[in-house]
């Protein structure tokens, strides 16, 4: 036996605990009517999970709990145990006795149970769905239902078929794949919309970080051009600063050496007559000489720091016109004009005044100087914008007085030199005492101007070294400012190991000048890339990337699932039907043979046929009023039963009489039982209709179904009671409750032996 016994408590009119036990092969419940005999069937449908109130004869869940007598108080809660025997493992549980419980509480509340653990109501339908028990089908016939199978539409028939055949597991399968199929595609239509989403932000972060990548390779290579650069300058200045030492060293030891004995011969000179006028002549013009090639000194080295300036500021501006670059075919400003003629103005209007030739040949010159700026600045119709030349026309206005000077002091040398030698050649005729004193004199005081005009030389160059060192300085702060200190490690740059074979200090320093100008271009496009913060914006390109990689990776796997439910439904599709055609036929067989018994006669077979029916896309559209070029016609199956009455022409099932069509139900209920026997069949008054002959056959095959199901029968047919081997009476007392006495026939023939 599966079913071991049935545990009411508090269960419509059952208000105290009540106990059934199933330990024959026929168990039969009978009383009289009114005394809630039917509510122990439908004590078998609660526990087993029925959730319609209309199976179960009531509206809300309150009605199934004992609403109370005079004599016994009303209950809070109802709750049904079923026992089963799972020795044989019918459940796919590991337990060897299964109890299931349902308990429901006056708010609507239900709670499930297997062995006392509290469980979900989908856990108990497919803990039973696997063995074949349903809360409602085949095998659980209440009173009044018997004719349901007859009475169903072909498409409700071969549900019950399929039912009775145990394959509703295949359909809890096919609708949980459907489930998992539909929520998948939720899921990949999701996946693709957050992709979708996530394309554009990550298409920007990709361009960024490309960018970053093509600024960062810029950015070395203009750190490799940095070390070759300031190497090349640090080597240069090195070697200036040396050369500058040691070409000093000995004008300077000469210069002192000179100027000591010049100091001497002066001494000895002054000595001499007073008196002779051409002498003193002479040396006034000596003196004068001193103090000219002195000035000529002072302006040499003041020319030099004017060139100096002058090449830094040209560079400068140069810089700015590169940077400026672009910006061609724009009008001269007005304010640059106006400022041309005032300039040009006033030089032309100055020379006026003078009224000589050489401040006119000098305002000629300075006119010259200015057109020709003016012009270079504005060429080819300006550049479009506006460059500061204060500086650079100061500049070169202050060398070009300063060279004017020059030329005037050193004109007024080449006199004073010419007058000495005129002089010093009268005075060699003399044969003055002192004549080799005074060439002596001479020819150290004309190497004294020599050694002077080298070392005035030399301190131009220092000057320029000086503003040179300034700029390499500067040129390493704006670096590393720019690059970072990468810049810093130009030091160990060796220019051997990195190819350079052409290096040499004393190369024209226009080609270094090139490299500078090769580095601020390069500078300036690293400038205009910026981009923000790199590892930043290299990091969320990493997170965003990670992220729709993951997201590919989810979608993949969503297609392959959403594959794999298709193939699933497929075979399900395929397996169902199989054993579903199977089934029919099996049924269709032992139903034949069932109704020949219980008619003497005649036949009976199942159809399997297809139906149309509306599409679901023009039912939604036009409701029932579809157009019938509109309609899309799907087809579904069902099954149909055909009968053949002994001595009558007898085929639809709408003209057989009321006993005919119990017969004939009973007959397909027994034959749908036979095929795939479930584990225990409960038949609520099926028997009501039948005759007593009709009822010995009904006996007989109640017995047969003994052999492979467990029968609980509800009944009032005294044949029928005969087959059982436990008789349960069903009273009702004054208080209202539904009371149990049990008879067994064996022990009760014994006794009255």
């Amino acid at each position: 036996m599966y079913l071991k016994s049935l545990e009411l408590i508090g269960f419509k009119s059952f208000g105290k605990k009540s106990e059934l036990e199933f330990s024959t092969p026929i168990t039969a419940i009978v009383g009289p009517n009114g005394s809630g005999k039917s509510n122990a069937a439908e004590a078998f449908r609660f526990v087993l999970g029925e959730q319609s109130m209309k199976s179960l004869r009531g509206k809300r869940g309150e009605d199934l709990i004992w609403g109370g007598t005079s004599e016994v108080p009303r209950s809070n809660r109802a709750s049904v145990k079923a026992a089963f025997d799972n020795s044989k493992r019918l459940l796919d549980i590991d337990f060897d006795e299964v109890v299931i419980e349902r308990v429901v509480y006056r708010d609507g509340a239900n709670e499930y149970f297997i062995n006392s653990s509290k469980v979900r109501l989908k856990d108990v339908v497919e803990l039973l769905a696997g063995a074949n028990i349903g809360s409602s089908g085949h095998h659980i016939i209440s009173q009044g239902e018997a004719d349901r199978v007859l009475a169903a539409s072909p498409k409700e028939r071969k549900h019950m078929i399929e039912d009775a055949l145990g394959l509703r597991i295949y359909q809890y399968k096919k609708e949980e794949s459907l489930r998992k199929l539909e929520k998948t595609e939720e899921n990949k239509a999701q996946v693709e919309a957050l992709r979708k989403e996530n394309a554009p932000h990550l298409a920007f972060l990709e361009r960024q970080v490309k960018k970053m990548e093509k600024a960062r390779a810029m950015r070395e290579t203009l750190v490799g051009t940095y070390h070759e650069y300031l190497k090349r300058e640090e080597n240069y200045l090195t070697y200036e600063r040396e050369s500058l030492s040691g070409l000093r060293a000995e004008p300077t030891t000469q210069l002192e050496r000179i100027t000591g004995r010049i100091n001497t011969l002066r001494h000895q000179l002054e000595k001499v007559k007073k008196g002779d006028a051409e002498r003193e002549h002479l040396l006034d013009l000596e003196r004068q000489l001193v103090d000219l090639r002195h000035k000529l000194g002072e302006h040499t080295r003041i020319v030099g720091r004017i060139e100096g300036q002058l090449a830094f500021e040209e560079q400068r501006l140069a810089n700015e016109r590169e940077k400026a670059e672009g910006q061609e075919g724009a009008p001269v400003p007005y304010k640059e004009a106006r400022k041309f003629w005032e300039e040009l103005t006033r030089i032309l209007d100055h020379a006026h005044r003078e009224g000589e030739v050489k401040p006119l040949r000098d305002a000629v010159k300075a006119a010259q100087t200015l057109v020709r700026k003016f012009v270079v600045r504005h060429k080819a119709g300006g550049k479009g914008y506006e460059l500061d030349t204060d500086t650079l026309d100061r500049l070169r206005l202050e060398k070009t007085q300063t060279e004017s000077e020059i030329a005037s002091v050193t004109a007024r040398i080449a006199e004073h030199e010419e007058d000495m030698h005129t002089l010093s050649n009268e005075l060699e005729l003399r044969k003055d005492e002192n004549r080799e004193q005074e060439r002596e004199l001479f020819t150290l005081i004309a190497e004294e101007s020599a050694l002077r005009n080298t070392l005035g030389q030399l301190d131009a160059r220092a000057t320029s070294l000086a503003r040179e060192e300034e700029d390499f300085k500067r040129e390493i702060g704006e670096g590393i400012a720019l690059i970072g200190r990468d810049v810093a490690a130009y030091k160990a740059y060796d220019l051997t190991e990195a190819g350079v074979v052409d290096f040499d200090v004393e190369e024209d320093r226009s080609e270094q000048l090139k490299r500078r100008r090769e580095l601020e271009k390069m500078k300036i496009r690293l400038e205009e890339m910026g981009g923000g913060n790199a590892d930043d914006i290299t990091k969320e390109y990493g997170e965003v990337k990670e992220r729709d990689e993951f997201l590919e990776h989810e979608l993949r796997d969503l297609e392959s699932s959403e594959q794999k439910l298709h193939e699933l439904l497929t075979e399900l599709d395929r397996e169902l039907n199989e054993k579903f055609e199977a089934g029919v036929a099996a049924i269709g067989e032992q139903f034949n043979e069932f109704f020949t018994l219980m008619f003497g006669g005649g036949s009976a077979k199942l159809t399997v046929v297809q139906q149309r029916k509306r599409g679901k896309i023009a039912t939604a559209l036009f409701g029932d009023d579809v157009p019938a070029e509109e309609e899309d016609i799907e087809q579904e199956s069902g099954v149909d039963v055909e009968v053949s009455l002994p001595r009558k022409r007898v085929q639809s099932l709408m003209v057989l009489s009321g006993g005919e069509r119990a017969l004939t139900s009973i007959a397909l209920i027994f034959a749908m039982s036979q095929v795939n026997p479930p584990p225990f069949l409960i038949l609520d008054e099926t028997d009501a209709a039948l005759d007593e002959a009709n009822s010995r056959r009904y006996g007989d095959m109640i017995e047969n179904l003994a052999k492979k199901s467990q029968l609980i029968l509800i009944t009032h047919n005294r044949e029928t009671m005969s087959r059982a081997g436990v008789l349960y009476g069903v009273t009702m007392g004054v208080d209202g409750v539904s009371r149990i006495l049990s008879v067994k026939f064996d022990e009760a023939a014994a006794v009255a032996k």
